[in-house]
């Protein structure tokens, strides 16, 4: 029984993700492609007291000025991600009220610095986090009150 379901539902699926497909391909041929680059997310550690507490995988976005040469910068990601994971390991970017969230603006500071030195100071407009999302909610230590 649930073998002819599967059955006569796989034609559905099929034309159901051509559509899909044939929307997503129009979609991202009209968006603009900007002067930035996303950094592929990377996982920072949440340290307290010297332990391991959390992972927190964090989207970075490095805004480039509009004399940047955005497609050469744009090779260069994975030396921003490498920057942004050394500095993460170097001096956690723990907030001392959350262990699910690290501290924005310190990332952005720190990347600012980071990015000016794998590209040039003047290529970069600033540093915007995107989206935080931690590998655990659950279970963690009670945070610090600030």
């Amino acid at each position: 029984m649930l073998r002819r379901a599967l059955i006569l539902s796989a034609p559905l699926a099929l034309i159901a993700g051509s559509a899909r497909a044939a929307g997503g391909a129009a979609k991202t041929d009209q968006e603009p492609i900007g002067p930035w680059v996303d950094l592929l997310p990377v996982g920072l550690p949440v340290v307290v007291n010297g332990e391991l507490v959390n992972y927190v995988f964090v989207y970075v976005r490095i805004k480039l000025t509009r004399s940047a040469n955005a497609p050469k910068l744009r090779e260069r990601e994975p030396y921003f991600r490498d920057a942004l994971v050394r500095a993460g390991h170097r001096t956690p970017f723990t907030r001392p009220d959350s262990y699910t969230s690290l501290d924005a603006g310190k990332i952005s500071q720190v990347m600012q610095r980071e990015a000016g030195l794998i590209a040039s100071p003047k290529d970069i407009a600033g540093i915007v986090v995107l989206r935080q999302m931690p590998k655990r909610q659950s279970n963690l230590p009670r945070p610090r009150k600030a």
